[in-house]
């Protein structure tokens, strides 16, 4: 399960942010994840209640959003999104397609529990 080292790698960030906040907890954590980026949410989530415990962000959420691979035809100029991989334009059959969406996996928000000064 690669989802877990993708997660420590999230960690390493959601912990640097949260230093840098001066942060006593991160609270919430929402992620995009492409249909092509390699990730399964399910395992990433699962993952990341496995990673938490005795983190800063041991009480966090998660929330995923699968985002869909949206194309574009480089020949009839078609875009179109997809919930699976495809090889052919749908509207001219061309294999020539560009993507435009569903391979990345981005870390669209978190949300930290400050202090405030005294």
């Amino acid at each position: 399960m690669h989802e877990l080292s993708l997660i420590a790698n999230l960690f390493e960030i959601l912990e640097k942010n949260a230093e840098e906040n001066k942060a006593q907890k991160i609270t919430y954590v929402k992620m995009q994840v492409g249909l092509l980026s390699g990730a399964v949410p399910e395992l990433l989530k699962t993952a990341f209640d496995i990673y938490k415990k005795d983190t800063i962000a041991a009480e966090a959420e998660i929330e995923i959003i699968k985002v869909p691979l949206k194309v574009e035809c480089g020949d009839c100029g078609q875009i179109t999104t997809h919930d699976d991989y495809i090889l052919f334009c749908g509207s001219c059959g061309s294999s020539n397609l560009k993507t435009l969406a569903g391979t990345d996996m981005i870390l669209e928000k978190m949300e930290l529990e400050i202090d405030s000064p005294s």
